[in-house]
């Protein structure tokens, strides 16, 4: 079995959001948003292609991660540029395998080698521990709303990052799209059922749920 990661080239495109699309087919949501994000994305100016990968098993690609540009608004203004990642997404055949943790430890390797301060992400906890994410209240920056929540989370890059930062952490647009152009791309895939499924609820709730925690 060889494993390869690699930057994503163009002639991975489809087969990337086709992934992406299987991977999160009614996990957050009945069908799915995240391969139309993946398409958009690629055209946003906060697109980081150089930390953008796919990684591959006997030279077919099964996986792959996006990353993009953040920042940290202060009070006063100051702006400090983050990056983020996400879509993270496995083909549904292999997950479990471990194949999301090389892929993501790859990428953050390759991130603190190109210099970027910092990554803050949104997702589950549990998840994002074990690489060493924690929640941002600790370095008291908040979403827009003012508001510190368990799924937003840090990992400063190089040592003392984020220590005398705080403000609110404004994510790139481009993890935004005009959902008004969805439903017209995912017509160019095969057609899947949408299913209402109990981890959706979980997932809203996880989304809302407020970091009480003290660091």
């Amino acid at each position: 079995m060889t494993v390869n990661i690699r930057l994503e080239e163009e002639k991975d495109h489809r087969i990337v959001e086709e992934i992406t699309r299987d991977a999160f087919w009614n996990l957050y949501l009945p069908g799915a948003e995240e391969h139309y994000l993946a398409h958009t994305l690629r055209k946003h100016p906060d697109f980081i292609p150089e930390l953008t990968f796919v990684i591959e098993l006997n030279g077919k690609v099964i996986g792959n991660i996006f990353y993009s540009k953040a920042k940290i608004v202060a009070d006063d203004g100051t702006e400090y540029p983050v990056i983020s990642f996400g879509p993270v997404s496995i083909a549904p055949e292999y997950h479990r395998q471990g194949y999301g943790r090389q892929l993501i430890e790859y990428s953050i390797t390759e991130a603190k080698r190109l210099g970027y301060d910092a990554i803050v992400i949104g997702g589950f906890p549990y998840h994002y521990h074990t690489y060493g994410f924690i929640g941002t209240k600790k370095y008291n920056i908040s979403m827009p709303d003012g508001k510190f929540y368990t799924g937003i989370m840090a990992l400063p890059l190089k040592a003392g990052a984020l220590d005398n930062v705080s403000g609110k952490i404004i994510f790139s647009p481009g993890m935004y799209p005009d959902p008004d152009g969805l439903e017209a791309f995912d017509q160019t895939f095969p057609e899947k059922e949408k299913k209402v499924l109990p981890c959706q609820a979980k997932f809203e709730a996880a989304a809302s749920e407020l970091d009480e925690n003290e660091y």
